[in-house]
């Protein structure tokens, strides 16, 4: 008898701990997944900020064009994050060697004139 009321307490106490534990293991193993973004990461030839445009320089095949691209602005602390993502291919074949320049306003982008700004993409020289 008393050896049975060990084993059901025993048994208890490894259901209790599953019980806290399999809520802990899901979610670790399923993090918050954020929003996915569109389009393909573009790299970056170089980008330029003033108090209010951001300029970017992009690698083009001839039809790359300011649609082709989307900013996506997210926050980090004080500042924006903005991650440039390539919606269409570009599958002309008149390279241009340094890349196009594409801007967008800080109004265009969301962003206060002067606000505080990063970038979220690779830097790729251009090729030749």
């Amino acid at each position: 008898m008393k050896r049975a009321a060990a084993l059901l307490t025993v048994t208890a106490i490894l259901l209790a701990g599953c019980a806290s534990w399999r809520p802990w293991s899901q979610a670790s193993a399923n993090p918050p997944q954020a929003e996915p973004m569109p389009g393909q990461l573009e790299p970056l030839h170089a980008a330029a900020f003033s108090r209010d445009m951001a300029v970017f320089w992009v690698t083009s095949n001839g039809c790359t064009e300011k649609d082709s691209l989307k900013p996506v602005v997210s926050r980090r602390g004080g500042e924006a994050v903005i991650t440039l993502r390539r919606l269409e291919e570009d599958r002309c074949d008149r390279p241009v060697a340094d890349g196009i320049e594409v801007k967008w306003s800080f109004e265009e982008l969301g962003l206060n004139p002067g606000s505080r700004v990063s970038v979220n993409n690779p830097l790729q020289l251009p090729q030749g």
